[in-house]
């Protein structure tokens, strides 16, 4: 009977949970309680120049209200962001550009800084690719977090279409 008297109360109090809707975070728009922390932008195809070395960037967003951690954290404990890529045959990855973080503190550790990434971001993938058409698959690995949790690593497919002629 207490634990009835209890779920309502929370209920009632708004503490979700118990058949009460959840309530949004930030990121969360339009209803949809599993919108994405980080999303892929573009480019969904690149023309390039066969043999020759060419610079994708490609370009995420951030929701507004997260941030996530930079490539290059400044604490080792934290999980740095992370483009994994499987080149295809016919094209080879010889380096991943990441931007520079920009410095960060909590309310609650001002003098604790950390290397960040928010809004919007560009990472260039450094390629050459044979003639013809490759699909480069791969996945940006990130750590999102606000102001008060940070939530587990996630991982945002990415894909682009490779056109070298």
């Amino acid at each position: 009977m207490k634990l009835l008297i209890v779920a309502v109360a929370a209920t009632a109090l708004g503490f979700g949970g118990f058949g009460s809707p959840a309530q949004k975070l930030p990121w969360q728009t339009s209803g949809s309680p599993n919108a994405p922390m980080v999303r892929f932008l573009y480019p969904q195809q690149v023309q390039v120049q066969a043999g020759k070395p060419a610079l994708v960037e490609m370009h995420f967003r951030i929701a507004k209200g997260l941030h996530i951690n930079s490539h290059t954290p400044l604490q080792k404990s934290l999980i740095r962001t992370d483009l994994n890529a499987a080149a295809p045959a016919g094209v080879k990855i010889s380096a991943v550009r990441f931007p520079a973080g920009t410095p960060f503190a909590l309310a609650a550790f001002p003098s604790e800084k950390l290397s960040v990434y928010t809004g919007e971001i560009v990472v260039g993938m450094q390629i050459v690719a044979q003639r013809g058409n490759h699909l480069v698959q791969g996945a940006l690995r990130y750590q999102a977090c606000d102001m008060n949790t940070c939530f587990p690593p996630h991982n945002v497919p990415v894909a682009v279409d490779v056109i070298a002629q």
